[in-house]
């Protein structure tokens, strides 16, 4: 295999597709790219046997052919050329040669039938977003998925497509956040579909705040996009998302509306003299008064006062404030409305004029 390329377009997909790659593997292997050279297109293909990316730039290719190089060494070297560099990468005897000016890399390689590409993925249904809207949903919902928990299934996001409606749902057992996208999509059925949190988090990074729009195919076992030179592909987890709609509060009667940048900042503040491993905060209403009061072990305190408004008299109720601060983050309005029943369920925390996007809060016993 020989071809030619220039340094910043190579780097393009290098860098694209490395995310994908993890440091520690159980296959060798998986610690390469698959990089493939045929009719005139160079792909770089990473994966980690759950999520997959491939990337394509034109090259100029003498011989055709595909082989795996070492991931993170590759980019580190195309990005460490100086610019404008030619790169010139030649395979043989298991060895590839990269020359660039006056240097000279000489890599180990392994072949590229080890490499574990994706089967063909037959698809159910597409749905078709603009890239803002899907960027959009998993940045209001992303925060809130579980992070290496034992029950398996909260450690994604769940496509919610019932009532032709695309819903993305995170929750990690102690918070909820549901976004709704506000446009119409049209599939069959009523599929679930739960994405691993590295697919969601990979596929964020793809998309931008563009008005273009991209196709999500929706396998039994995988999800799809394609755009512009891109392709990811992901495995979806085998596993029931639990029934997230019984969580949100309803019929919460006690209702606290208040300035969004106001409580961020009040709550910020707190945070600091707060509990470092469970980082709860007591929020006191009191007529349309809203005390933030956070203690510590070394019997430290801060207490902050906002104005707010309320239709009740008085509640003391207790949450851990990252949970409070990432779902004010998600909201983009001036004011927010916190909605809950007593000081031992739920909070219901959401934009006063829209339900596109709920956050629902656990109270913390402080």
């Amino acid at each position: 295999m020989k071809f030619r390329i220039q340094r910043e377009v190579f780097l393009q997909p290098l860098s694209q597709v490395v995310g994908v790659v993890e440091r520690r593997q159980t296959l060798p292997v998986l610690a390469n790219f698959l990089i493939v050279a045929r009719d005139g297109t160079l792909s770089v293909t990473g994966t980690d046997m759950e999520v997959e990316l491939v990337g394509s730039v034109a090259a100029d290719i003498s011989q055709e052919g595909e082989i795996t190089l070492p991931a993170r060494k590759l980019v580190d070297i195309v990005k460490a050329l100086p610019d404008g560099s030619t790169i010139d990468v030649a395979v043989q005897d298991e060895k590839a040669t990269m020359l660039a000016g006056k240097s000279r890399y000489t890599l180990a390689t392994l072949p590229a039938s080890e490499f574990p590409a994706t089967d063909q993925v037959e698809t159910n249904d597409e749905i078709v977003i603009s890239e803002k809207d899907l960027k959009r949903l998993i940045d209001k919902t992303a925060f809130a998925m579980a992070n290496q928990d034992v029950r398996y299934y909260l450690n994604g996001m769940l496509f919610d497509l019932r009532d032709g409606q695309l819903r993305l749902v995170a929750t990690d057992g102690h918070r909820l956040a549901v976004s709704d996208h506000s446009g119409a999509v049209n599939v069959a059925g009523e599929p679930q579909l739960i994405v691993p949190r590295k697919g969601v988090l990979e596929l964020a990074r793809m998309m931008s705040d563009s008005d273009d729009e991209v196709v999500l195919a929706l396998g039994r076992n995988h999800i799809r996009l394609a755009k512009s030179g891109m392709r990811f592909t992901s495995k979806l987890i085998d596993g029931r998302f639990p029934e997230y709609e019984a969580v949100i509060p309803l019929g919460a009667d006690k209702q606290v509306l208040v300035d969004r940048d106001l409580f961020t900042h009040a709550l910020q503040r707190a945070a600091i003299l707060s509990n470092e491993k469970y980082r709860g905060v007591r929020l006191e209403a009191n007529g349309n008064l809203l005390k933030i009061v956070a203690h510590n072990p070394q019997h430290e305190e801060a207490v902050e006062e906002i104005e707010v408004e309320t239709n009740f008299d008085a509640l003391a109720v207790g949450f851990n404030v990252t949970y409070l601060l990432d779902a004010l983050t998600a909201l983009e309005t001036d004011h927010v409305s916190l909605e809950l029943k007593d000081p031992n369920s739920s909070c219901l925390v959401s934009a006063p004029d829209s339900d596109l996007n709920r956050h629902v809060v656990m109270p913390l016993k402080l």
